[in-house]
């Protein structure tokens, strides 16, 4: 299991490259051990997303943190609070529909962007998770999306 600033650490020793890379390692272990190994970032679980390239048109999947709200899941798009939104975001907002892992189940979701009160009720509660979405935050200029996936 990694610690809470795992993840700020290797952004910050090997950049944007180095999370594509560990999640390029996450995401053939999380799916042979359903999500045994590399399920938790700390107290965060990680899930798998799946979403169709907005340009490719191919699946592309990727491991996320997220927060359970009943059915829903919450994924916050911080990208280690790069300039940039991570891709899966960029393909969410593209195309909605999706799919999730976690653990070894897979569903169907569809995503959309929280804003308003349930955002910040949301960003909050994800922070108290995961501590480190809020210095992603204050490492970038760019308004962090708050994506709820619902089952479709």
């Amino acid at each position: 299991m990694l610690s809470d600033h795992a993840l700020t650490r290797l952004s910050h020793a090997f950049g944007a490259t180095g999370l594509r890379i560990a999640g390029k390692l996450n995401v053939p272990l999380y799916r042979l051990s359903g999500g045994r190994l590399m399920g938790k970032v700390g107290r965060a679980p990680v899930l798998l997303l799946t979403t169709t390239g907005r340009k490719s048109g191919q699946s592309r999947t990727a491991p996320v943190l997220y927060l359970a709200d009943g059915e829903r899941l919450v994924v916050i798009g911080s990208n280690a609070g790069y300039e940039r939104p991570p891709a899966w975001a960029l393909n969410l907002e593209a195309h909605p529909d999706a799919e999730v892992q976690v653990g070894s189940r897979r569903r169907a979701v569809r995503g959309r962007i929280a804003e308003g009160e349930e955002r910040e009720d949301l960003w909050r509660r994800a922070n108290a998770q995961y501590g480190g979405f809020e210095e992603y935050r204050e490492r970038t200029d760019r308004r962090i999306r708050v994506f709820v996936l619902e089952p479709r």
